[in-house]
């Protein structure tokens, strides 16, 4: 049994040797295998792997790119009234828009296509700034500049800072402000220092604006929130503690801590800085001034400035004989859009366009109709614009500079983070001004259909908070974009 067990344990182990040999030799094929199937892949035989195993494609034929705005074609068909309430009515009933007013009309006739209590007054937010633009626009000169100046004061040793009506001066070291071209402190610096004068106090001169200088329905937490300032004819950055972040918090005397930044800049004590008059038949020392309107008119609107708003409310203010004042400029802005042929039934304005005031109301009516005024070519707010339509030698309305100052849907502005990731299908082709309060959301301009026809409209929402309403007025906006409404 011994010897058995011997013979059977030296044939098992024989079998494991030859088990253990056909595994070695399976093992060796299948590594012989990809070495070859690698080999095959890689080709180390040939330059390109000698190289680095890449290759070098040959160049791409040279291609032209020539990018360029092209209008809306004149032959677009169009859009119905019976094509625009279809499409719209799955999106303007939508809950989220609270009480809702709206109006849609045809950019190449002025039509009203859709409207929805259009002349409910509304709480317009910031799309009071569409009057604003389109009465400056209308009543002052593009080029105009604003002048900021320090002049001599009543005692040799005073020199005074008259403001001019200008929040955009800067004090930032490299002279680049929040403001786009903006004026320099360190300008009028240097003009004092190279007139040789030495002065030891610095009066601050407010007189060119009257009244109060917050708004009835303003709130004066806006300041430390960032979205107002008390409204002097001489600030820095707008009133802004954090010159170039937009919402910092603002100064509630900007006009006195312009004052001190210049006394300090001149190496004075900022306590020796004081309001007052500058004398009657005062020498100019310095002088420096802002951007042209055009751009100050773009900065307002792009970014819903409510400074640079209010500012050039008092300019329009003054070009029409009115006080600079929330009153002044109200009355300035009103009468130039009516003279303009504009209706503006059911128009309440609480400040001078900025559209900050709770207590503002505006027809979305009268906002369509300012844009869609703009789109035609030679019009007024109350001419029979059919009467234009297809006259290639007309001049273009004064107000189409309004287009170009709208943000752009996902790209431009306070448009920037909408429709980036719903209603994507407006990105780009929705152009409008937005309006937000609390209790309010809007949102005004123009869109190219489907079908290449240019559509204007006036979204209105309140009572509602503007995380519900504000996708809710995207979406019809983005289905105006997507409408073929002929």
């Amino acid at each position: 049994m011994v010897g058995a067990d011997k013979k059977n344990i030296g044939g098992l182990a024989a079998k494991r040797r030859r088990r253990n040999w056909i595994i070695v030799a399976s093992v060796l094929v299948m590594v012989l295998v990809a070495v070859t199937s690698v080999a095959l892949i890689l080709k180390p035989w040939t330059e390109e792997f000698r190289h680095g195993g890449l290759t070098v494609a040959a160049a791409p034929a040279p291609a032209t790119v020539s990018p360029r705005v092209a209008p809306a074609p004149a032959d677009a068909p169009a859009p119905s009234k019976a094509g625009l309430a279809a499409a719209l009515g799955p999106v303007v009933n939508n809950p989220d828009l609270g009480v809702f007013a709206a109006v849609v009309s045809d950019g190449d006739t002025g039509e009203v296509l859709f409207s929805l209590d259009p002349d409910k007054p509304q709480i317009p937010a910031s799309n009071a700034k569409i009057l604003l633009a389109a009465a400056a626009l209308l009543a002052l000169p593009q080029d105009q500049r604003v002048t900021t100046e320090v002049v001599t004061g009543a005692a040799p040793n005073e020199l005074v800072l008259v403001g001019g009506g200008d929040p955009t001066l800067t004090a930032q070291p490299d002279g680049k402000g929040y403001y786009q071209d903006g004026p320099k402190l360190s300008d009028l610096v240097a003009q004092i220092r190279a007139s040789g004068r030495t002065p030891d106090t610095i009066v601050v001169d407010t007189s060119r604006y009257t009244g109060p200088s917050m708004a009835p329905g303003w709130l004066t937490e806006d300041i430390a929130g960032g979205s107002i300032a008390p409204i002097d004819p001489v600030m820095l950055d707008g009133g802004r503690l954090e010159p170039l972040r937009a919402y910092s918090p603002r100064t509630p005397t900007p006009a006195l801590d312009a004052g001190r930044r210049l006394a300090v800049e001149l190496g004075l004590d900022p306590a020796r800085v004081r309001l007052g008059t500058a004398p009657a038949g005062a020498a100019r020392v310095a002088a420096v001034q802002s951007a042209p309107l055009r751009d100050r008119l773009r900065d307002m609107m792009v970014d819903s400035d409510d400074v640079l708003a209010e500012t050039i409310a008092r300019e329009i203010a003054a070009a029409t004989g009115a006080e600079q004042s929330f009153t002044g400029a109200v009355t300035g802005l009103t009468t130039t859009l009516r003279a303009a042929g504009f209706d503006l039934t059911g128009v309440t304005l609480a400040d001078g366009g900025s559209g900050l005031s709770v207590d503002d109301r505006i027809p979305a009516r009268v906002l369509d109709r300012i844009i869609t005024v703009a789109t035609l070519p030679n019009s007024a707010g109350s001419q029979d614009d059919s009467s234009v339509q297809g006259a290639a030698s007309v001049t273009a309305s004064p107000l189409s500079a309004l287009l170009d100052y709208l943000p752009v849907a996902g790209a431009t502005g306070t448009l920037t983070d909408r429709y980036t990731v719903r209603d994507r299908a407006g990105a780009g082709w929705v152009r409008a001004k937005t309006g937000t309060l609390d209790v309010a959301s809007s949102l005004v301009g123009y869109v190219l259909d489907r079908d290449g026809r240019v559509l204007t409209f006036a979204l209105m929402s309140n009572e509602r908070l503007p995380g519900a309403s504000r996708p809710a007025l995207d979406a019809i906006a983005a289905t105006l974009r997507n409408c073929g409404c002929s």
